[in-house]
């Protein structure tokens, strides 16, 4: 999994920023480690007035599904950066979910084949007195 951090001009922190959201996603997000091909962390600032002017946008690919984005305003870097990884651990865990688990077993997708194809879909049929 590749995990790459963009910050806008107003954002301060550096290479230190960088490391901290780095290492905090790959344990945050270890368990879909294979699933997930690519991860994007956007910090920025919206330049309003707000108080809640912080922004945190993370973009995770998993593989052959499309994007997902979560996005979260803040008053510092630090809480927005947290509530987005939060808001990106609840999707990825219902999407994983829902992909690899159906209803307490493995879903259909992940069924290894049958033995002998001819057999699948006939039904034996019972003896006419």
């Amino acid at each position: 999994m590749q995990i790459q951090v963009n910050t806008d001009h107003n954002i301060h922190g550096g290479e230190g920023l960088a490391t901290y959201v780095t290492t905090d996603l790959e344990n945050a997000l270890s368990r879909f480690g294979g699933w997930l091909t690519r991860v994007e962390v956007h910090l920025s600032e919206d330049g309003g007035s707000k108080p809640e002017d912080k922004k945190c946008v993370i973009e995770a690919r998993p593989g052959g599904k499309q994007p997902v984005a979560v996005t979260h305003h803040a008053a510092t870097v630090d809480d927005a950066y947290a509530g987005a990884a939060h808001k990106l651990g609840r999707v990825l865990d219902t999407q994983y979910t829902r992909a690899h688990d159906h209803k307490g077993s493995d879903s259909i997708r992940h069924m290894p084949a049958p033995e002998d194809p001819d057999q699948v879909g006939a039904i034996e049929a019972e003896p006419r007195a």
